[in-house]
């Protein structure tokens, strides 16, 4: 079968980003192709042309960027076996890694190839506006709490045994503080986090015990209360201004003293040096590092799929729909610069 395939493609790091055919790849072993019918913009893709250089130095140029995507499956490559055509799946596309630097595997075109172990089916219940929500921000929170080199905690399951810990997300009304509340939840932790008071409640939905208001000038001192009795099992720090105030939080607690960064940038680095000093081990999280680490698999293989489908896990946060069709990602990606609160903004695609 032909499949004609267009993409968004960004020519050099400070370029314009300008829809135009792409060749249409067939899927590899281990891989699949998922025509997407809705991708979502995240702040990665946001970048302007210096920092790319900084964030992504290893990437060929003309490249296809974009993280997140839903869609329907068209082809499988050999050794898939949880996936088949026709299903509808969701996934992290990688192709922005440093192991990957494809373009085949970029979000923002028709034909996206996913690795079959960060996908996941998306129950027939969910929109796939929904489904595309979750992959970065997902793999992102799954970085921070899982991996050996972050908080190192548990793994989530439909079954995890309450634990006598607590984790705080700094941030938590964000894209990956939402999912990291509930991988946190889900593998049993006690959560506290931190939100404008308008996303309070959404926070609470999501499956905290406390929320409170990061503007607030003590707000680190009322977490510390409400960690009093309970070991803390790690902090999640997740928005501008929120690292030296989840280091004070753990200097203070008992239990882990480790504190992992959404921000993996030069400055997390020298703040990170001045916390070793106090006591504190602050990483800064990268979020594709669950593609080539156990996390990866047992997130979207094990887990996630089931926990869509009993309702057990939620596709969050809310997706704002800007447009439909590759040119208006431009769009969706300025109005991403200006700010959103506990919203993703997406594209769809027709199906066509």
């Amino acid at each position: 079968m032909q499949h004609g395939n267009e993409a968004l493609w960004l020519p050099r790091p400070g370029g314009r980003p300008r829809p135009g055919p792409a060749p249409y790849t067939a899927p590899a072993a281990g891989e699949l192709v998922v025509r997407a019918r809705a991708v979502a913009v995240n702040p990665v893709d946001a970048i302007p042309g210096i920092a790319r250089r900084v964030v992504t130095p290893w990437l060929t140029y003309p490249a296809v960027l974009g993280s997140d995507v839903a869609g329907e499956v068209v082809e499988v490559g050999d050794g898939v076996t949880r996936f088949r055509p026709g299903d509808r799946a969701l996934g992290h596309a990688i192709g922005q890694e440093r192991s990957r630097d494809r373009a085949a595997e970029g979000a923002f075109q028709r034909y996206v190839v996913l690795v079959e172990h960060m996908a996941s089916r998306v129950p027939d219940g969910l929109g796939y506006e929904h489904g595309a929500v979750l992959p970065l921000g997902l793999s992102t929170a799954a970085a921070g709490l899982f991996e050996a080199d972050q908080l190192a905690l548990a793994l989530p399951s439909l079954d995890a045994p309450d634990r006598a810990a607590s984790v705080v997300v700094w941030g938590a009304s964000t894209s990956v503080g939402s999912n990291a509340v509930q991988l946190a939840r889900c593998a049993g932790y006690d959560v506290i986090g931190t939100a404008s008071p308008r996303n309070f409640e959404y926070v609470r939905r999501l499956g905290a015990r406390e929320v409170f208001d990061y503007h607030e000038r003590d707000v680190g001192g009322r977490v510390v209360d409400a960690l009093r009795g309970r070991e803390l099992a790690g902090i999640l720090a997740i928005g501008r201004g929120s690292l030296p105030r989840a280091v004070s939080v753990a200097r203070r607690c008992e239990g882990s003293r480790r504190v992992a960064s959404a921000y993996p940038t030069p400055v997390t680095t020298a703040r990170a040096a001045l916390a070793r000093r106090r006591g504190v081990q602050v990483s800064a999280i990268w979020g594709g590092t669950p593609s080539e680490s156990p996390v990866g698999p047992a997130l979207y293989g094990a887990f996630l799929g089931e926990a869509l489908d009993a309702g057990r896990y939620l596709a969050a946060p809310h997706p704002e729909v800007v447009g439909s069709d590759l040119s208006a990602i431009p769009e969706a990606l300025s109005r991403l610069r200006r700010g959103v609160s506990a919203t993703k903004l997406v594209v769809t695609l027709p199906a066509g």
